[in-house]
């Protein structure tokens, strides 16, 4: 990679952990965020309260984040996708984080592999943005190949 890079990321279910390990190989700096409370251990629980959450534009508060950005020229945000929304965490990444002269992409990972809610709202409000969606990552490791395209 030509220039500095930082890929921010959220996993819930470890497709964010393999798509970090993917840009740290190019050569990016990686940043996983962490909530400072966890989602129920229970996987209906967690779906159900993370796309609720996620629907009306919770931001979790973050663990020990460092929202200086200052130091790169790119920065790629990772996301699960809930309910057709970014993540809790993503959400205030995005609110805490000053983006602004920066060079934006966004890879969403969503289990059924179209996120058309979320990739628009984030072309509306990003429009010089790269969007890429990945098709769960860890069952479908092919999709890791969208990558190659962000610089």
């Amino acid at each position: 990679m030509d220039t500095k890079t930082l890929f921010v990321y959220y996993s819930f279910s470890g497709n964010g952990d393999l798509i970090a390990e993917a840009f740290r190989e190019k050569g990016a700096e990686v940043r996983k965020v962490t909530p400072k409370r966890n989602l129920p251990k229970s996987f209906f629980w967690s779906v159900m309260t993370g796309g609720f959450l996620a629907t009306i534009g919770h931001k979790s508060p973050l663990k020990g984040f460092d929202s200086d950005l200052s130091g790169y020229d790119k920065i790629v945000i990772g996301s699960p996708i809930w309910n057709g929304r970014l993540s809790c965490p993503i959400n205030t990444v995005l609110s805490d984080c000053d983006l602004a002269g920066k060079d934006i992409a966004f890879v969403l990972y969503a289990g059924g592999g179209e996120a058309p809610g979320a990739a628009e709202r984030l072309r509306q409000a990003y429009p010089n943005a790269t969007v890429t969606v990945l098709k769960d990552p860890k069952k479908y490791p092919e999709e890791l190949e969208k990558l190659k395209d962000i610089e």
